[in-house]
């Protein structure tokens, strides 16, 4: 087996990959990334301290970097592909073994100066090794049970050790982005009602072997009034936070809910509510629309692109992306359990930041890069 890699327009520069990039798309980052600052600076009771400057100075290197990503070489994806996403396992067994414990979950490694959590490079991995496993099959491997087996094999293995760390919402982002690659590649629907059909006979086992605190979230949604001081509490003073801001919200630095501490974890997974109680409906739709925006284009790349591995890469890294906005926005609206998700760019929080950015530089990359065809031939 060896590789043939066909660039078109191989001859271009730096320079021609940055002006190819879409600025809208650019455009739309930086300006979720402000109004992280800003409520993150009202969340502190208006001070930048101990949030918004962090935040925003974290971005300023993560932009730098999605840069960086952007202008590689689209080959270079391609070809450590694979070794991106064993390294990201390494990691998954490095936390296993020794990693550093917060909030009563084992999910980081610590270096000292920063922590980092391998399940958020695991997305990324994952997408590229997907990406690069389907381009290299024929499409009567993938249709074939045979030809599915390895890649299925490799989301389990990481799927099963992020849900065991635990961190169950981060490990069913994995199983779900990975489900709608597999969908795009062309495995065909009745695998997934099988695969479906199994995993809810299964359920009642899975019940079993969650943690006290996962069944308790599972429960508190189904009805958020049986413990309202208590695993209940979360939610109820979110849907309180949200009702009282109306259409027009209680203003910039006004939220009551939010600057009397009946909010929990206002700066983190229910910052959507924080700044839905200050700006109201109209400020919530414009995060969503922002979102929606940034979520159309990602697809339209897709749609445009005339690459396979490229397709397949911004598919999966923007689906990602749509799962974290839909998450937490359902979360904290009660339509789903909470579980832990926060809301890219907005959200205080370094590691998913950085990884987000990652996979923005990536699409923009796969984006600018459209008339490429990378093909493997035996």
């Amino acid at each position: 087996m060896y590789y043939r890699m066909d660039f078109l327009g191989r001859g271009s520069g730096l320079r021609d990959k940055f002006w190819r990039m879409s600025f809208t798309y650019i455009g739309l980052i930086i300006l979720l990334a402000l109004i992280g600052t800003i409520t993150l600076y009202s969340a502190a009771n208006g001070s930048w301290n101990p949030w918004a400057l962090k935040h925003i100075s974290r971005f300023v290197l993560a932009f730098a970097l999605m840069l960086i990503m952007a202008v590689v070489d689209m080959r270079y994806y391609y070809k450590y592909a694979y070794w991106f996403y064993f390294i990201s396992l390494l990691l998954l067994f490095a936390v296993e073994i020794g990693g550093h414990v917060g909030m009563g979950a084992q999910r980081w490694i610590n270096l000292g100066l920063f922590k980092i959590q391998p399940s958020e490079l695991m997305k990324i991995g994952m997408v590229l090794f997907l990406a690069r496993y389907f381009n290299a099959i024929t499409m009567q491997g993938i249709r074939s049970v045979r030809g599915i087996i390895i890649p299925a094999a490799m989301v389990l293995l990481p799927v099963v050790m992020i849900v065991l760390e635990p961190d169950l919402g981060t490990g069913l982002m994995v199983l779900f982005t990975s489900a709608i690659m597999f969908f795009v590649a062309g495995v065909q629907w009745w695998k997934f009602v099988a695969v479906g059909g199994a995993g809810g006979a299964l359920l009642p086992i899975v019940w079993n072997f969650l943690h006290e605190y996962q069944r308790n979230r599972v429960l508190t949604f189904l009805d958020p009034e049986r413990d309202p001081l208590g695993a209940g509490y979360h939610i109820i003073q979110s849907k309180i936070a949200f009702g009282s801001g109306g259409i027009f919200g209680k203003g910039f630095l006004h939220g009551t809910q939010t600057h009397l501490n009946f909010l929990p974890e206002k700066h983190t997974d229910f910052i959507f509510t924080m700044f839905s109680e200050e700006f109201g409906m109209l400020g919530s739709l414009s995060i969503i629309f922002i979102n929606m925006m940034i979520i159309a284009l990602g697809y339209l790349f897709a749609f445009r692109t005339r690459n396979y591995f490229a397709k397949l890469v911004i598919l999966g890294l923007n689906t990602n992306y749509f799962l974290y906005v839909f998450i937490n926005i359902a979360m904290v609206m009660g339509v789903l359990p909470v579980v832990g998700i926060p809301l890219p760019l907005i959200s205080y929080g370094g590691t998913v930041m950085f990884s987000i950015m990652v996979s923005f530089g990536i699409i923009l990359c796969m984006s600018v890069s459209q008339n490429s065809n990378i093909s493997i031939e035996d």
